[in-house]
């Protein structure tokens, strides 16, 4: 398992799948190792999984305040020195998204392309609201295993509170949800979000000067109000493609590999 040192000192892990040209794919949660991303339905790229500092195979940092979202952009940044890239292309899920979006900002001629799935948007100012968490939870709401999923999603237990987030619900996606439980380090995922001084003007600002194209790429299905944002989180680009996966829901390529697969090609092939 490949690791390098982070500009404080911590080590970090890292694993890559497959061959070509490097992809470099942080993962969400917030606070949930790497390997949830698995070979990413099969993309034809050597993927670079970085696990965040307290989760998966990577160390715990001294200072926990380093775990926040805007902080992580700076294991980006180390990974790329590590790596010995001039520019990067860079896949972040969900969580993800606001350490992809604070690092090009303040990296910009480092990044060659932005692909962001399902991205939460809280570091560019448009937080969801209980009525986009409850329209989402309503999506499906004629469904028949509604009622059951429901009650466990709101006592947050059970797998079956995960159904929201996925297209169809069968053994292989049951057992990618069940994965949660042991992926997500609680430190991690409590401090991803702690107060920080980075204002979303602040973020905006740098995405203003990134060149760069990037992807949007949400599913019609998922419960996550990242599918009400992505429309003003795409505008918020100078070149954006905002994509809709149907039938598909948190986990495009879980649900639907060759629909992910050609999707995230389709948009690095051009950028090559």
């Amino acid at each position: 398992m490949p690791s390098f040192l982070a500009h404080d000192g911590t080590e970090l892990a890292y694993h890559v799948h497959g061959t070509g040209e490097p992809l470099v794919c942080l993962p969400g949660g917030p606070g949930r190792a790497s390997r949830y991303l698995g070979d990413l339905g099969g993309l034809p790229r050597r993927l670079i999984l970085l696990d965040g500092r307290g989760t998966g195979d990577s160390a715990i940092p001294a200072d926990p305040g380093t775990y926040r979202w805007d902080r992580l952009a700076e294991d980006v940044e180390a990974l790329r020195e590590h790596l010995g890239l001039a520019r990067m292309d860079l896949l972040a899920h969900s969580a993800g998204a606001n350490v992809a979006v604070r690092y090009a900002g303040l990296h910009p001629a480092r990044v060659r392309s932005l692909c962001l799935v399902t991205p939460s948007s809280v570091a560019v100012g448009l937080p969801p609201t209980e009525e986009d968490w409850q329209a989402g939870l309503d999506l499906r709401q004629d469904e028949p295993w509604h009622p059951a999923a429901l009650a466990a999603f709101l006592a947050d237990e059970g797998v079956e509170r995960h159904r929201f987030f996925y297209g169809p619900w069968t053994e292989q996606t049951a057992s990618h949800a069940a994965g949660a439980e042991e992926e997500c380090a609680e430190a991690a995922a409590d401090g991803f979000y702690a107060p920080s001084p980075v204002t979303p003007e602040e973020v905006r600002a740098g995405l203003d000067t990134l060149d760069a194209p990037a992807l949007l790429l949400t599913g019609d299905l998922d419960a996550h109000p990242c599918r009400l944002s992505a429309p003003a989180f795409a505008a918020l680009f100078r070149d954006a493609t905002p994509v809709t996966l149907p039938g598909a829901g948190h986990f495009p390529w879980v649900d639907d590999p060759a629909a992910f697969v050609s999707a995230v090609s389709g948009f690095l092939d051009k950028v090559a």
